[in-house]
């Protein structure tokens, strides 16, 4: 299978604002991103290293679960209602160890409290759920337990929703069996079920959707999948934002804390009431090749001020083939560009410079 080219990777950034999951053209607040440094003062330079470059492993296999996403009917949608939520939301660095943000779920009935990942880039909520091999759930990292839930209910084979998830669905049990699937998610694999239940993320106004479908981890292998689970916020039919257009109308923007803060003081505003006003924007593309994830036109790069000679060509996005172009997602942690991209950006920085460069470090040659 043939990878789309991409000529850009941009990460880290502050705020996002989009008016709905499935619109074509959207907006992208510009915003400033936190410097990387070492996480603890004073700490070994070799820690740091090792982490850095673990990162750099882990961001390499969610890039390319990113550019292998299925093809998904994403169908641009302008319906819904008026409603506002602010959810808190956290960096998962500091609290689980992985490089999403989080915010805290409650799903089902009575409510089993999750601390989520909360991912642009994908569609489906995935949730391990009890019994579920490969986990190791201890008091900080709980699973969901359906058998728990007064309104947890599987998912058939047949039904439209079975047919929404990511890949292929598997159904050797035929029509009216549980529906389940397997993905890929960065250097992870996982099999699950596909179930609804009463979901809401936490803000104290109540659920946010009385019967969301998720998928119910059963099987994982590596260590790639969020430990409490994962929301998605993409365009496809199964992202959150889709099953509570009728609430939100498909709207969401984020602010997003430090990655060094361990508390709630980030900010997930739903719906079209109290966003942001006064704000830089940038259309965000929809690529219907790969319908989940959000791009952004990059036109140039600058190095010390000055535009760093680039071919247009490098750059381009075309969405009539689905190449090219620049994807904006949170779970990676560094920005990563197309080789003739880098090499022209590294080389300037490496003359403006002028010192010496020392042994690379994981994806990094310029250190």
């Amino acid at each position: 299978m043939s990878i789309p080219r991409l000529s850009v990777l941009v990460v880290m950034f502050a705020t996002f604002w989009t008016p709905t999951a499935a619109m074509r053209s959207t907006t992208l607040l510009l915003a400033r991103s936190h410097s990387l440094s070492p996480p603890n003062v004073g700490a070994p330079l070799t820690v740091w290293a090792a982490s850095l470059a673990a990162q750099s492993v882990a961001d390499k296999a969610r890039v390319a679960t990113l550019l292998a996403a299925p093809v998904l009917d994403a169908k641009p949608n302008s319906k819904g209602h008026r409603g506002r939520t602010f959810v808190p939301i956290a960096p998962g660095r500091q609290i689980l160890s992985i490089p999403n943000y989080v915010a805290r779920a409650r799903l089902g009935t009575p409510a089993q409290t999750l601390l989520v990942a909360i991912d642009p880039s994908n569609d489906a909520a995935w949730i391990p759920c009890s019994a579920c091999v490969g986990f190791a759930p201890a008091s900080s990292s709980p699973s969901f337990s359906p058998t728990q839930s007064s309104t947890y209910r599987p998912v058939r084979c047949g039904s439209l929703q079975c047919a929404q998830v990511p890949g292929t669905p598997s159904c050797p049990g035929g029509v009216g069996a549980s529906c389940a699937f397997n993905l890929t998610y960065g250097s992870s694999t996982f099999q699950a079920v596909l179930g609804q239940d009463a979901l809401s993320l936490e803000d104290g106004a109540g659920a946010a959707a009385s019967s969301y479908t998720f998928g119910c981890l059963r099987v994982v292998t590596g260590s790639s999948v969020p430990p409490q689970g994962l929301v998605g916020f993409g365009r496809g039919p199964l992202s959150f934002l889709s099953q509570t257009k009728d609430t939100y109308g498909s709207v969401f923007s984020y602010c997003l804390p430090s990655y060094k803060s361990s508390n709630f003081s980030g900010t997930l505003r739903l719906g079209p009431v109290g966003q942001p006003k006064r704000i830089k924007t940038t259309p965000l593309l929809y690529n219907p090749h790969r319908p989940t994830l959000y791009y952004v036109d990059m036109t140039g790069i600058r190095v010390g001020g000055k535009a760093v000679p680039i071919p247009a060509s490098a750059l381009t996005f075309d969405p009539a083939i689905g190449t090219g172009g620049t994807i904006v997602d949170a779970g990676t942690m560094f920005t990563r560009l197309s080789a003739p991209v880098y090499a022209a950006v590294r080389d300037t920085f490496r003359r403006r410079v002028r010192a010496p460069v020392s042994g690379p470090l994981g994806g990094f040659d310029t250190c």
